[in-house]
């Protein structure tokens, strides 16, 4: 569905129902920083859970780590953010604002101005004090990618996972960017998380890889229910890329401003271990027992935002439709990144309702996230389950004091089937394709 003001509407619904708050509202917000509320939360669980699926789980080629958020300069400097992480900063000489270079295209986006500042680079580290003393012995500074404690753990991993190349290490974690222009809600913040993953292979099979792994993360987003046709690949030209990359592809989402970029897949290289070991000491060589050869391991790097996936697959899954002849606001997403899947909703209140209501919910949560929403009459329990994205409702209703079954309605057809409370699981686990 592409419409203008298709932002504004996932962006109201996000507030309303709550899946996105600005942060410190009650203070009047702190701008570019947001919250998560009950369905965002759950959301992004779900997100980083299909990501650590495909990438880690179902995988023996990869393992994961949890590095630290803060870093001592020298990590930043040999991997060249002290020196080159960087947006060109200008300021608008009539109404003062602040804007980077590369995304204006010589007008202001404030107040329609072309005269500005001279360009300066404006690094995007955010720095800060580790302990009581002030001084450069003190100095950190918060990462602004998970990649580099990948890197700084490669000996360490080697040596205790019995892997070898290839092999990645991957790893989902806050970043933190002082980005000049923070923009379109969720999608370039100061503070977000990314699920990033190292893969370390022979410098001669990097290429191979590479497009291995842009085909592989194109693949999983069609899954999870994004259609192929709000996709595309962009690979960067030379004079685009990093300082680090010897190529880079961009999965690229319809966003309603146009295609921009989801997904980054990088070939480093070896870049990042070369650096690291020079700037430290220790070698970051691998010695390939098989072969008598030793080799620095180039680097494939897919990495995305899971609050930047969060919207995009808002985004897509939004859809109007008409039931009765009324308008249906409906969220479409895949059952795997529904913040609910299940919605148990008793007919009334009466306690011999609710009683068998609740044993239903005893059945289903240990294996699907549910809802239990008594509020309100049956339809419009159902419209606000549609609205939030939940797959499946089942209504207990009078009859199943008397049968033991339940109904179960299908969020994207609206049909609706009787089901044994017995039978209520499998029914649920064959709809969703568990075994």
């Amino acid at each position: 569905m592409e419409t203008p003001d298709l932002l504004e509407k996932v962006t109201n619904l996000a507030k309303r129902r709550g899946f996105i708050f600005p942060s410190a509202e009650i203070y009047g917000g702190f701008r570019s920083t947001y919250d998560y509320g009950p369905l965002g939360a759950n959301m992004l669980r779900n997100i980083r859970q299909a990501w650590w699926q495909s990438m880690v789980q179902t995988r023996t080629d990869i393992v994961g780590i949890d590095a630290a958020i803060l870093g001592p300069p020298a990590v930043w400097a040999a991997s060249g953010h002290l020196a080159t992480f960087t947006d060109p900063l200008v300021d608008c000489k009539k109404c003062k604002e602040r804007w980077r270079e590369d995304k204006i295209d010589g007008v202001c986006p404030n107040c329609g101005s072309t005269e500005f500042t001279e360009p300066r680079d404006f690094n995007l580290m955010f720095k800060t004090q580790a302990g009581p003393v002030e001084g450069e012995g003190a100095t950190a500074y918060l990462r602004p990618e998970t990649a580099q404690g990948m890197f700084t753990n490669f000996a360490n991993v080697l040596a205790t996972s019995r892997k070898k190349p290839p092999f990645g290490i991957a790893q989902i974690g806050k970043a933190f960017r002082n980005e000049i222009t923070p923009q379109n809600f969720v999608f370039r913040t100061r503070e977000f998380e990314l699920m990033e993953m190292e893969y370390f292979v022979p410098p001669a099979d990097a290429d191979e890889w590479y497009r291995y792994w842009i085909q592989y993360r194109l693949d999983w987003y069609i899954d999870l229910g994004i259609p192929a046709d709000q996709l595309r690949l962009h690979e960067h030209e030379a004079k685009d890329l990093s300082h680090y990359s010897r190529g880079t592809t961009d999965v690229e989402f319809a966003y309603p401003w146009g295609f921009d970029e989801l997904e980054g897949i990088a070939n480093r290289g070896d870049y990042d271990l070369t650096q690291h070991a020079k700037a430290s000491g220790v070698s970051l060589d691998y010695f390939d027992q098989s072969t008598n050869e030793r080799y620095t391991p180039y680097v494939i790097e897919p990495a995305v935002g899971a609050t930047r996936l969060l919207i995009a697959f808002l985004l897509s899954a939004y859809h109007e439709d008409e039931i009765e002849g009324e308008i249906r606001t409906v969220l479409r997403l895949d059952w795997r990144l529904a913040p609910y899947q299940v919605a148990v909703l008793p007919l009334s209140k009466k306690p011999e309702l609710e009683g068998v209501s609740r044993e239903v919910l005893d059945i289903l949560q240990p294996h699907f996230m549910c809802d239990y929403d008594v509020t309100q009459s049956i339809g419009r329990r159902y419209r606000r389950q549609d609205e939030v994205g939940t797959p499946f409702c089942i209504t207990v209703d009078f009859d199943t004091l008397e049968d033991r079954a339940v109904t179960v309605r299908d969020r994207d057809t609206t049909e609706q089937v009787r089901v044994k409370i017995g039978d209520l699981l499998a029914s649920l686990r064959e709809r969703t394709n568990q075994h």
